[in-house]
This record gives C-alpha cells, sequence and structure tokens, in this order.
C-alpha cells in the first residue's frame, strides 16, 4: 500500500483513497482542513500543478518550485475553524533538507467560492 503522506504511519490510509482522489480530479475536498491536507501531500510528491489550482487567485505566485530538495514528513493538524465561507486550519509540519529538520508551524487560511475551498494565505514561523 502507498501510505498518504498527510497521514500518520499508524493511520495508514492509502493516497488513492485519501488525497490521491484530489490530486486526479476525481474528487474536491469537502473541507478546508481537508483541502490542507491535500496541499500538504502535494507539497511532499512535489506536485505544483495541484498547489497553484488550490491558491486562491488573488494571492497565486506566477509559479511555484516545489522540487527543491526538501523531504516532508510530518504532518499534525492542532486546530481547524470553519465559519461560513471561510477557514483556518492550524498545522504543524516537519522536513529534511540536506540532513537538517526543519519544524514549519502555520495558521492557514481558506475561502470558499462556488462550493470549492482555497488557500488564501499563512501566518507562519520556522524553526
Amino acid at each position: 500500500m502507498n501510505r498518504c503522506p498527510c497521514r500518520k504511519k499508524s493511520e495508514a490510509v492509502a493516497y488513492e483513497a485519501c488525497c490521491g482522489r484530489f490530486h486526479s480530479g476525481g474528487a474536491v475536498p469537502e473541507t478546508a482542513e481537508t483541502l490542507m491536507r491535500s496541499r500538504y501531500t502535494a507539497y511532499a510528491m512535489h506536485n505544483a500543478r495541484y498547489l497553484l489550482d488550490t491558491w486562491h487567485s488573488t494571492t497565486r505566485p506566477a509559479a511555484i518550485d516545489v522540487n527543491d530538495g526538501l523531504e516532508w514528513y510530518m504532518l499534525k493538524i492542532s486546530g481547524h475553524t470553519e465559519i461560513g465561507d471561510t477557514a483556518t486550519v492550524t498545522f504543524s509540519a516537519r522536513s529534511r533538507l540536506k540532513g537538517h529538520t526543519h519544524d514549519l508551524r502555520e495558521t492557514s487560511r481558506f475561502v470558499r467560492e462556488h462550493g470549492r475551498w482555497f488557500y488564501v494565505e499563512g501566518l507562519f514561523g520556522e524553526s
């Protein structure tokens, strides 16, 4: 089984049944938290197209380079608030680059337009 990167090893959820269905276009994330998980997985799998497609048009960069040598290997959701068509998701993620571990903490802001969630921006810190 190909475990989805957004899940703990102990959860053993298959990529195809989790974020793979969003990356393939077969489904749309129903919540901002689900979108955030699928975006984390897109970073872990170097899927720039999905990241750009799920970024709100008002803050979306022209391009994104996800092949920067980072290996993403841990995600922990610590909070999720949804009010109408706006939401925030607070999480921490761990990555490795050239043998050095990096911890990222972010509160991401999302909006829903025409029934679809988009990432707007994040307030973050790294240690």
